[in-house]
């Protein structure tokens, strides 16, 4: 089992950048997949990037590529959301997930542990 813990979301201006972190408490880190996923008012969750055990697969929503940068440092047991020229849609609950065993892994039902979640907040 693992517990996972976000940390750095906030308020932004358009344009600006965060950096979200999960940090992983519990059974070895590189035994999961890791992904993120973000849910704004009124909508459902959706995919935004997730990164293999290793960390040398990414994969993102179309959304986001080019603008987001998932990383995970496994000796930290954390993962990381680089995120840049931020929008005002980007505005959601950002949450991460570990997926055990798995590859790159798009879809909600493939991860196993989910965190808090962590409120994004984009200005126009």
């Amino acid at each position: 089992q693992v517990q996972l813990v976000e940390s750095g979301g906030g308020l932004v201006q358009a344009g600006g950048s965060l950096r979200l972190s999960c940090a992983a408490l519990g059974r070895t880190f590189s035994d999961y997949a890791m992904g993120w996923f973000r849910q704004a008012p009124g909508k459902e969750r959706e995919f935004v990037t997730t990164i293999s055990r290793s960390g040398a697969s990414t994969d993102y929503a179309d959304s986001v590529k080019g603008r987001f940068t998932i990383s995970r440092d496994n000796a930290k047991n954390t993962v990381y959301l680089q995120m840049n020229s931020l929008k005002p849609e980007d505005t959601a609950v950002y949450y991460c997930a570990a997926a055990l065993f798995r590859g790159l892994s798009l879809r909600e039902y493939e991860y196993d542990y989910w965190g808090q979640g962590t409120q994004v907040t984009v200005s126009s």
